[in-house]
């Protein structure tokens, strides 16, 4: 299912290799390998087929991203690899998978408050993405963190081309989760801590109303007087919870798989 782009390396050999040798760009590798860490761990990933991304921190028109070939729970901080809008890797050994060049690479550009974009094919979430009618209902508390965030993008094929990416960046919009049908999920945020505390309460949200439809009985909406206003109770608080939420994965990384580190 997963292909490899295609790329010219020439830039790798012309910049400075010390360019992105910076504090700020290996906290963000680092961050970004316990995020693909903790989502192997909780079932998130698919195959070599799913891809995290971020816009290197200083550098605006380059993201880091996922190599192609490697699982989730397989990577490192210093496997990941830095590529350009234009196709380049810049940094790196491995190419990255087409898709997560033509759909990452588009959505940065086209969203600049996309510093981070992060596509699975998380089962619960990738559920509700395949029925008729809104795939997130505004029935648990979990989910209304979501309310007046979601977009829903109809399926159009693989992303084999600019022209791809550049039509799921349009479907995104202003929002910050976007349910692309018959496909998966991708999340984009300012930070990597509150993409991956939306990535991951989104499939907690999408879990429990999977499990809720099973019974067989109608779900029971919360009124969208109540809805907004718990959204922004929950919006009050700031992205604290997002920073400490990554913390504590890496905390729990240290222990079991101290090599993404490396």
């Amino acid at each position: 299912m997963a292909h490899s782009l295609a790329v010219d390396d020439t830039a790798r050999h012309e910049i400075d290799p010390g360019l992105f040798d910076t504090p700020k760009v290996r906290q963000a590798c680092v961050d970004l390998a316990a995020c693909f860490r903790m989502a192997a761990r909780l079932g998130m990933e698919e195959g070599i087929c799913n891809h995290f991304s971020a816009v290197v921190p200083g550098f605006d028109d380059c993201f880091i991203v996922n190599p192609f070939g490697l699982a989730f729970d397989e990577i490192r901080a210093s496997d990941l690899i830095i590529c350009d809008f234009d196709g380049r890797v810049l940094k790196g050994d491995r190419p990255p998978e087409i898709t997560a060049y033509f759909i990452h690479a588009r959505v940065h550009r086209s969203l600049p408050r996309a510093r981070v974009a992060f596509h699975t094919h998380m089962p619960y979430a990738t559920s509700l993405a395949l029925v008729e009618g809104q795939p997130l209902q505004w029935a648990g508390q979990t989910a209304l963190k979501f309310y007046g965030r979601t977009a829903v993008d109809d399926f159009n094929g693989l992303a084999l081309d600019a022209r791809e990416g550049d039509r799921i960046a349009a479907a995104i919009g202003d929002a910050d989760v976007v349910f692309m049908r018959n496909h998966g999920v991708m999340v984009v945020g300012k930070t990597i801590a509150e993409a991956w505390n939306d990535l991951y309460y989104l499939e907690r949200a999408c879990e429990v109303q999977v499990l809720a439809e099973s019974t067989g009985r109608k779900l029971s909406p919360v009124p969208p007087e109540l809805a907004a206003a718990t959204y922004a109770q929950m919006r009050s608080g700031g992205s604290e919870s997002a920073v400490q939420h990554l913390a504590s994965i890496k905390r729990r990384l240290l222990k079991t798989d101290p090599d993404y580190l490396l």
